[in-house]
């Protein structure tokens, strides 16, 4: 921390709070220079979101995966981890604490048959929201990456 981070005008301490504000770049309500902010907010990542559930609600081999008969809390939850982690509200670690993505996804059977047909289901989220090229390529090479890397069995 610099001399004067952390500091206000006549070198009095900041409150804990705003010090917090400086350093957390979740920790504020301004998004407009987040990815975030650029596709449609909080809007776009529920439409995303809903669009992949639709999906996966009629999904033979996903379907199973989901123990919770409402995906309503499946939804929350990814729609609350897509926003914090392009740039918007940091609600999913203030609930739930670190993502932890391969750890949580453990107890179930991810091989490539069910990385296929999320990204499948994904894509058509993607889809729907209609985004720049720039914008669609940067969400999809996230959500590749990130399906690629939760595979945890080659077993049918």
């Amino acid at each position: 921390m610099t001399q004067n981070e952390g500091q206000a005008a006549g070198n009095q301490p900041l409150p804990r709070r705003n010090l917090l504000k400086v350093n957390d770049p979740f920790a504020h309500e301004d998004y407009a220079n987040t990815f975030y902010a650029e596709i449609g907010g909080h809007e776009a990542f529920v439409k995303l979101v809903d669009v992949f559930y639709e999906g996966v609600a009629e999904d033979p081999v996903l379907r199973p995966l989901y123990p919770e008969e409402d995906l309503g809390p499946a939804r929350r939850r990814l729609t609350m981890f897509l926003e914090q982690y392009w740039g918007g509200p940091s609600t999913y670690s203030e609930e739930r604490g670190h993502p932890r993505l391969r750890m949580r996804h453990v107890p179930f059977k991810v091989n490539p048959e069910a990385r296929d047909r999320w990204l499948h289901h994904m894509r058509a989220g993607v889809d729907a929201l209609h985004l720049s090229p720039l914008h669609e390529a940067t969400l999809w090479d996230y959500l590749e990456r990130a399906a690629h890397s939760l595979v945890n069995t080659f077993d049918d």
